[in-house]
């Protein structure tokens, strides 16, 4: 198919992923990094699943929910970044209607579910720090369950719309999206209609999921933050902990800060370079799912000393 705009087609059945318009010349360089991080989210998050697995000691709700995160940012960033690639290195950028379609649900959906996941794992480690003597009973195996489908459900459903509404508008200007995947903004922006529902259903879902989930893990970690303080421990104890909700805390805004700027930029910041806007979009889809097993993972001592008995061939 060519590349040029087409002028005379309704509702095409394959569109074209230009990839980073402006970077096309860079995009072997930039697929480096990418793939780097690609790879090591790959490993990290499916190193974590396997030592939750095996080990009977992890099966607990901190784990159980981080093996969620890991399973959701392993479908988030296989949704895209593979796709991504084979933009970079074959210049293969035909993508189906459908498969178009598919990868916008799968985005958002695994989105939504990582944004709900974050909440449940700062109210875990609320009810661990601050009530510790109820975390047991408060969080059982059930209720972690439910908490797992609630978060699914919400996902689900809330991510409905972008895909039928996509699927609603004529598209007979041109079928070459400016992205370097199917972004829901990206996409309907090509269509010849008013679009504004879709944008301002983009907006509500941004501020009514993503805010909400960040004002809830701002509420947990502000009571975290407070009990850390009041405990009558030793300073270096209280720095430790201090250090792991920073950590933790880091690892949200890496994940929150580029989705908002990203779906706010691709709306209202026209000022702002088209391959910066997409850049960022990008950094949301890849940095969280790398970083994640490390912050999350890594610096848990007891998926560290599994790691180290799997490397070194030590039994428990």
């Amino acid at each position: 198919m060519s590349d040029s705009n087409s002028t005379d087609f309704t509702n095409p059945s394959t569109f074209i992923l230009l990839g980073i318009p402006g970077l096309e010349e860079a995009h072997v360089w930039i697929s480096i990094p990418f793939c780097t991080m690609y790879a090591i989210a790959l490993l990290g998050n499916f190193a974590i699943l396997f030592i939750v697995k095996r080990e009977p000691s992890l099966h607990e709700p901190m784990f159980y929910f981080l093996c969620m995160l890991a399973v959701t940012d392993l479908v988030m960033s296989t949704s895209t970044v593979p796709k991504m690639l084979s933009i970079f290195w074959f210049n293969s950028r035909e993508i189906s209607f459908s498969a178009c379609l598919t990868q916008m649900y799968f985005v958002y959906s695994f989105s939504a579910m990582e944004s709900g996941i974050l909440v449940a794992m700062a109210f875990d480690r609320y009810v661990a720090i601050c009530h510790p003597l109820r975390h047991s009973t408060i969080l059982t195996n059930s209720v972690v369950a439910k908490i797992g489908l609630a978060l699914v459900l919400r996902s689900c459903i809330f991510t409905l719309p972008y895909p039928f509404l996509a699927r609603q508008w004529p598209y007979c200007r041109t079928n070459i999206i400016p992205h370097s995947y199917c972004r829901h903004i990206a996409v309907v922006n090509l269509a010849c209609a008013d679009i504004r529902i879709s944008s301002y259903y983009g907006l509500f879902n941004l501020f009514s999921v993503n805010g909400m989930d960040v004002f809830f893990i701002a509420v947990s970690y502000t009571q975290i933050l407070r009990a850390i303080f009041r405990l009558p421990t030793k300073d270096d104890a209280r720095l430790k902990t201090f250090g792991t909700c920073i950590s933790h805390l880091c690892a949200i805004l890496i994940l929150y800060i580029p989705d908002f700027f990203s779906s706010l930029t691709q709306r209202f910041g026209h000022n702002v370079p088209l391959h910066i806007r997409i850049l960022f979009a990008n950094v949301y889809l890849l940095v969280p799912p790398m970083l994640h097993p490390i912050i999350y993972g890594v610096r848990t001592k007891q998926i560290r000393d599994r790691l180290l008995q799997l490397f070194t061939h030590k039994e428990t």
